[in-house]
């Protein structure tokens, strides 16, 4: 069934050569444009839609204005920003994936550039994503209050029962479509005393991880910090994979543990990709890798946990289908029976705690 788009955004020219980009596929049309937030806003406060893409600079109500109204009027949809501004401006499209928006791509300053296949290639598959993901669901104050709450008791049980576990450990964690606003909910809840480093791969393009980790750190009590070449790991931080490169763990003779970026070409489709993470783990000396599989299309981590499994000691939690945004990774996780655990979002720092305690 042809997926029903809005289309927002200012220029008249670019809502020609993106309406073009998008009805010219079968699963794709246009059925609505707006020209600013304002128009969007009526039209989604009366249609249904299976995707809007958003501008982000408009007049009168531009793209983050709105997803808070949509937000405070808790009015599903499903969103993908594209705009100009998402490259430079990469603060503001974590703000927009904060504030609900499912994906994004960044839109070339002139019309003409659209028309590019690259562009079109990217565009029509992260529409596809989104027009296919499971529609935004927005929680009431009371029902918010509730889950923080009992996540709170759980992770402080965690806390305060599973102090010290025994071995070195190191949690490693890969997400993509979702990801964004979903870590909001899981690495915040870390403590800053967690008993192992732990590795991010976020699929982002280069630009937009050092915002995230940004962002992240912002509301966490463990440190999260975009990782550079030669970092060295340490317990308590969070360390997110550089967009645009491939994150690999090196492990010295004195059993020490830096990262290394490789420049090798896409990898499932991703760059950075989760799988040359977990093979790069398969030489260390760690006790056990904790493997965090998190929303997100595809199957990136599969092969890497698989391949790991059979030489490391490992434990394996997948997010649930109910939680994720989108539920490809997890799902490749739980086909191949790699899953030891499959828990819902709110759960998952919990399982982490549990799983390698808090410094002593």
């Amino acid at each position: 069934m042809t997926k029903k788009i809005l289309l927002v955004d200012d220029s008249a020219l670019m809502r020609r050569v993106l309406c073009d980009i998008i009805n010219n596929d079968e699963r794709f049309q246009v059925v609505a444009r707006a020209t600013n937030g304002l128009e969007a806003f009526d039209l989604l406060s009366r249609n249904q839609y299976d995707a809007v893409v958003l501008d982000v600079n408009m007049p009168k109500m531009n793209g983050l204005q709105l997803l808070e109204e949509l937000r405070k009027f808790r009015i599903p949809a499903r969103i993908m920003m594209a705009s100009t501004d998402t490259m430079e401006g990469a603060d503001t499209t974590i703000r927009a994936l904060e504030l609900g928006a499912l994906d994004f791509v960044h839109k070339p300053d002139s019309a003409m550039d659209c028309r590019v296949v690259e562009f079109k290639t990217n565009f029509l598959r992260t529409l596809d994503i989104v027009a296919n993901s499971a529609m935004p669901v927005f929680e009431t104050e009371s029902q918010i209050r509730e889950i923080e709450k009992t996540t709170t008791k759980m992770v402080d049980f965690a806390k305060k029962f599973h102090a010290k576990t025994p071995g070195t450990k190191v949690v490693a964690m890969a997400s993509s479509t979702g990801g964004p606003k979903a870590l909001q909910e899981v690495i915040p809840r870390l403590p800053a005393d967690l008993d192992a480093p732990v590795l991010l791969v976020q699929h982002m393009p280069k630009g937009f991880t050092a915002s995230l980790a940004k962002r992240l750190n912002e509301l966490s009590e463990i440190k999260v910090k975009e990782a550079q070449e030669g970092d060295e790991l340490e317990k308590g931080t969070v360390y997110v994979a550089m967009g645009g490169q491939h994150m690999n763990v090196r492990t010295s003779p004195a059993g020490r543990y830096t990262i290394h970026y490789s420049d090798e070409p896409s990898r499932e489709g991703v760059k950075p990709c989760a799988n040359y993470m977990y093979e790069s783990l398969e030489n260390s000396r760690f006790d056990e890798i904790v493997c965090v599989v998190m929303t997100g299309m595809g199957a990136d981590g599969t092969v890497g946990i698989r391949n790991l499994k059979e030489k490391k000691k490992i434990h394996v939690i997948a997010q649930s289908q109910e939680t994720c945004t989108v539920y490809g990774m997890p799902k490749s996780i739980v086909t191949a029976e790699l899953a030891n655990q499959v828990v819902p979002l709110e759960q998952i720092a919990q399982e982490v705690i549990l799983h390698v305690g808090v410094k002593g």
